[in-house]
């Protein structure tokens, strides 16, 4: 069992409130991700999780136990983070099996735990091998591997793929979230990578300044943002935002559109613009459109034949356009 639940936890450094009052249930065998921008309170909020920081208020339920005073050690959680922290002179094995040795389990019992880590991380070939012989994805497996032998009900992971490049966060992500379907164990993951969040979650839970603004399926998020600001993080590239006379026709303080909800035409369209700088992904196209005094990104399906300093026009179908009142809440 993995369920965690947080009531009404608060936690103050001085007279600064880093957390405000939040509630929350993770569900067991759920793969929860919290995002947000850089200091938002997302990785102060997993740490209070792991105890690793006091909670100022509030309690901290694991399977329906108080653990807001246990000891980190005894909440039954195991932290994976950034920094992989192996020791540099022993073995994928002995890294792997070092939580074990410090809890004294029998050898035996132990080597059975490390092979069965290993198998699920692809790391049998490597047991023998030191972590500066490995590339980082596997020196990360690595440390997730010291995670899975200690059987915990939970895993907690802190911007576990921060220090890797492209190309090994997607292929790392691809194996997170395959252990977890393999595990079936609670997953809470912190990043500010919202594309992350979006292709791991069962959940996103976004924060801003502390508190949450929204918790929901990746898709709830994406089509039925509460506010601006979880409709400007979530989407990638992320929304656009119109205010003023463009936004009064749609009686709204102000507007949203995704770039992939534009249509592009040369002809005619809502609002007329100037082609700016275009890139050209392949199966996608990103341009900015230079309208009055905004920057707009809209996105198309594979080549377009339009080109910088090129007049277009753009327009949206009204049930694809967000609306926002003066308070930047969403209007129905």
């Amino acid at each position: 069992m993995g369920q965690i639940t947080l009531k009404q936890v608060t936690k103050s450094f001085g007279i600064v409130d880093v957390i405000k009052p939040i509630d929350l249930i993770v569900e067991d065998g759920e793969f929860v991700v919290f995002v947000g921008p850089s200091g938002c309170g997302k990785s102060t909020l997993l740490r209070l999780i792991a105890g690793l920081e006091d909670v100022t208020s509030g309690q901290i339920l694991i399977d329906g136990n108080d653990a807001t005073n246990i000891p980190p050690a005894k909440r039954g959680l195991a932290m994976v983070f950034q920094s992989y922290a192996l020791y540099p002179h022993m073995s994928v094995g002995k890294n792997i099996g070092f939580p074990l040795k410090m809890a004294k389990v029998d050898r035996t019992e132990a080597n059975r735990k490390i092979e069965a880590a290993a198998e699920v991380l692809n790391l049998t070939d490597y047991l023998k091998r030191k972590p500066g012989q490995l590339s980082g994805g596997q020196r990360q497996r690595v440390a997730i591997g010291r995670a899975i032998v200690r059987e915990p009900d939970a895993f907690l992971f802190d911007e576990p793929l921060s220090n890797l490049d492209a190309a090994l966060r997607v292929n790392m992500r691809l194996e997170i979230s395959e252990l977890h379907q393999k595990l079936k164990t609670t997953m809470v993951y912190v990043t500010h990578d919202q594309v992350e969040a979006m292709t791991m979650a069962d959940k996103i839970v976004v924060l801003s300044d502390g508190r949450i603004e929204q918790v929901g399926s990746p898709l709830d998020l994406y089509n039925s943002p509460r506010n601006k600001f979880v409709a400007g993080f979530i989407g990638s590239p992320k929304m656009n935002f119109l205010e003023g006379a463009k936004a009064e026709d749609f009686n709204a303080h102000s507007i949203g559109v995704r770039p992939e909800h534009f249509r592009v035409s040369k002809d005619s369209g809502k609002w007329k613009g100037t082609v700016g700088v275009t890139e050209h992904l392949g199966s996608d196209t990103f341009f900015r459109v230079n309208i009055d005094d905004d920057v707009l990104t809209a996105r198309v399906n594979g080549e377009i034949d339009v080109h910088h300093g090129d007049s277009v026009y753009l327009d949206a179908n009204p049930d694809r356009i967000y609306r926002f009142d003066s308070a930047g809440m969403a209007l129905q």
